[in-house]
């Protein structure tokens, strides 16, 4: 079997390049190693960014998008009593959010590739990459599938990324000393736009995925278990954490989804090894504070698209030999003030009281200079691609 490009994961990063190769007449085969079911049900980021949702509608997936996705024109962020809005119609005219659910992108990536003929292939066994400098080629279940290309989409525990060689690779990484308790709640959302809440207990997030499902997340100590915040205890945190002005009353309800996520930040460079080409969580890791996990892999695909496309229609490998340092330079953009918000926002026990009253100065810096609140503005919602 052969095909111009074999791609590793049916995430969005993966799916995505496969749409955007077709609609330029290239071919593909997505292999995953989960189900369907798996894959479209999977929670993970929600917040998309404006060249993010350009990218879908352009791209000819963005209807459904459109009508049940979230636009937001600004956050809240909340510390010492107060709420400060950063308003992006403002700041950054013409820019804004958009909150739908990763999974829900993953759904209509699926069934776009699915109605468009294409080859994705669900719970594919022992799939391992082979001769990455000479003839690409991807086996799995017995099967030989001949490339000229690899994506590596297959997030950051994969395959793609540990089949560079040894040495090929240099990674930069940071570990943070808590990690954020999520849950997905049965409530309509207490407020129009998220609310980031810096308090002395901790960090707290108000989302949400639709008008009648609620999304949160608690800082918590990185080795946090489940079986210690009942659904009683995570309200009442997240009512102190939340209910920090006067007059906001949080809604509770029916919690559908729980789970532990740490927080990390990773790049591996350069994001590409002979014709095997890294894209989204494969590359690098960012913490969710800034929500730039999806966003930066939509942007990965963006540039290996254009890329590919000039190597098929011409032969030309010069945008493919600049792919990495193509991405790299928005990808430390990302990791910078992901990891800027993370500070900014969350609790350490190892800041003294000195530590915790400049946290609270440059919050008030941020929330009272226009500068300042337009970078934050103009970072969250995405730099033009």
């Amino acid at each position: 079997m052969r095909t111009q490009v074999g791609i590793i994961g049916a995430g969005p990063a993966g799916l995505l390049l496969s749409h955007l190769l077709h609609l330029r007449g290239i071919s593909s085969v997505v292999l995953e190693r989960r189900s369907r079911d798996y894959v479209e049900r999977r929670v993970r980021a929600g917040v998309l960014e404006q060249g993010t949702v350009d990218t879908l509608v352009e791209a000819g997936v963005g209807d459904r998008m459109l009508r049940e996705g979230l636009v937001h024109h600004g956050i809240e962020l909340r510390y010492g009593g107060s709420g400060h809005r950063i308003p992006f119609e403002k700041l950054v005219p013409g820019r804004a959010i958009t909150v739908y659910g990763q999974q829900e992108v993953v759904k209509d990536l699926i069934a776009a590739r699915l109605e468009a003929g294409g080859d994705v292939r669900f719970e594919v066994e022992d799939v391992e990459v082979h001769s990455l400098e000479a003839a690409p080629y991807l086996t799995f279940g017995g099967e030989r599938l001949d490339c000229e290309v690899i994506a590596g989409c297959d997030g950051f525990h994969g395959i793609s990324r540990p089949a560079i060689p040894s040495g090929e690779l240099t990674y930069f990484e940071r570990e943070y000393p808590f990690a954020w308790l999520g849950i997905l709640a049965r409530v309509a959302p207490s407020s129009e736009e998220l609310i980031y809440s810096r308090t002395e207990r901790g960090f707290a997030l108000h989302s949400m995925r639709s008008p009648t499902i609620s999304r949160f997340y608690l800082q918590v100590p990185p080795d946090a278990s489940l079986d210690d915040w009942p659904d009683e205890r995570i309200w009442a945190e997240l009512k102190a954490r939340l209910e920090s002005v006067p007059g906001f009353t949080l809604s509770t309800g029916e919690i559908v989804e729980k789970g532990v996520t740490p927080m990390r930040s990773f790049v591996a460079e350069p994001m590409q090894y002979g014709r095997l080409y890294l894209a989204g969580d494969a590359a690098h890791i960012v913490p969710p504070t800034g929500a730039k996990g999806l966003n930066l892999a939509v942007a990965d695909v963006r540039v290996l698209t254009e890329a590919l496309d000039l190597f098929f229609r011409t032969g030309s490998a010069e945008l493919l030999d600049g792919y990495s340092a193509a991405c790299l330079k928005r990808v430390w953009r990302a990791q910078h003030f992901s990891w800027w918000m993370t500070t900014l926002l969350h609790t350490f026990e190892s800041d003294d009281a000195y530590g915790r009253r400049l946290q609270l100065s440059y919050l008030d810096y941020v929330t009272s200079s226009e500068a300042a609140a337009t970078t934050l503005a103009e970072n969250y919602v995405g730099m033009p691609w």
